[in-house]
């Protein structure tokens, strides 16, 4: 069991500057906590740049991820206060999008599939409507004109991930947090069994708490007792250029072996591979010739579209697809905020609300309870 000696104005060091350690750090900083932020690269710069952005609680719902889906559902529903209090406080706007998100089919066993994930997801209880073909292309004329069925959830949208960076970035600077990149943590400082701090070279910068928020890198943070079991999942993905005023898409749109994302300068995001490669990081034939050929069977305009970017990721995976969150196994004073894989954007707000709470009170929020690293000792026990 972990013990835990609260703190008046407590000194916290969090290892990783994307967008959770950035959440985790505004949150905390804003509490009075004496904040220090250690990116071994740029803030926001890997898998938090490289995503899309999507808040898709409701169609990201997969069979053998129910216990995740409150703690998703939770986060989605905090993310319009999160960016409003990130654009009053900072004056850059996040590019939250609420008109909804749709998943399309066209071929019958693209539909037969369709149907069954939709009927999961309405025993779930979410709020999703089964659209004929017809009135998927409605909604979005430019679609296949073959096109058979789609589904449409009206609470699944979408957060410009490179604007809300930036955002945090001002946000944290604003309330006192400080940022230190091209930082490599080298270690913990450990001492009876307690972290006091974490360790740069021939440094020791002294802290109460530290929180490892590290992404793909976080089992390789030295000085760990139990290093969360959390591996890169390859990425690749790339943008194209629309005619902002007359867009090929509006919606957030899943189709068979891709999804699109549609920004209000007119790019649209086509994603995602998802290899297991390490950390390489080559953009290769193979994956983009299966995104363009993906985005052209949904949306065959895209064949006219410039290519804007192209670029690949590394998602922080572990085996069950869920977050690691709270108390680390076997050192006190270090916590973990790591593994989000597909759903770092999407649960940046609640991951920062509770892991502050957590630094700060010591108390686990009923809503991250599931989701300790303990979770993998007790399945290996059994």
């Amino acid at each position: 069991m972990t013990s835990y000696k609260p703190v008046s104005k407590p000194r916290v060091a969090i290892i990783g500057g994307g967008i959770i350690g950035m959440s985790i750090g505004w949150r905390l900083a804003q509490q009075g906590a004496e904040v220090e932020i250690f990116e071994r690269a740029k803030a926001g710069q890997a898998a938090s740049r490289a995503a899309a952005g999507m808040l898709a609680a409701g169609v990201e719902a997969e069979p053998g991820e129910q216990s995740l889906l409150p703690l998703c559902l939770e986060s989605q529903a905090r993310w319009p206060g999160f960016a409003q209090e990130l654009e009053a406080l900072t004056g850059i706007p996040v590019g939250l999008r609420t008109e909804g998100t749709l998943v399309v089919a066209s071929t019958r066993d693209e539909v037969e599939l369709l149907r069954s994930n939709y009927e999961f997801q309405r025993k779930l209880g979410l709020d999703l409507s089964w659209l004929t073909g017809a009135a998927a292309k409605e909604r979005e004329p430019f679609l296949n004109p073959r096109t058979a069925a789609g589904i449409f959830s009206p609470k699944d949208g979408q957060v410009d991930n490179r604007l809300a960076s930036a955002a945090l970035r001002v946000a944290m600077e604003k309330t006192g947090a400080r940022l230190y990149e091209g930082v490599e943590v080298t270690g913990l400082d450990v001492q009876g069994g307690r972290v006091r701090g974490v360790v740069l070279g021939d440094r020791v910068v002294p802290a109460d708490q530290v929180v490892i928020a590290a992404g793909a890198w976080s089992k390789l943070i030295p000085g760990q007792a139990s290093p969360p079991p959390v591996r890169p999942v390859k990425g690749q993905m790339m943008s194209l250029t629309m005619d902002p005023a007359n867009p090929l898409l509006t919606h957030v749109v899943w189709a068979p072996k891709c999804y699109l994302v549609p920004r209000i300068d007119g790019t649209l995001i086509i994603g995602a591979t998802t290899e297991e490669k390490g950390f390489d990081a080559q953009m290769t034939a193979g994956g983009v010739l299966a995104l363009l050929d993906a985005a052209w069977r949904a949306l065959p305009g895209v064949e006219e579209l410039p290519i804007k970017e192209m670029w690949t990721g590394h998602r922080p995976g572990c085996r069950d697809d869920a977050p690691i969150l709270g108390m680390a196994p076997g050192l006190d004073g270090l916590v973990l905020a790591t593994g989000h894989h597909r759903n770092g954007i999407l649960l940046a707000p609640i991951t920062a609300d509770a892991i502050s709470s957590l630094v700060l009170t010591g108390r686990t929020d009923p809503h991250i309870a599931p989701f300790g690293a303990d979770r993998f000792n007790a399945a290996r026990a059994a």
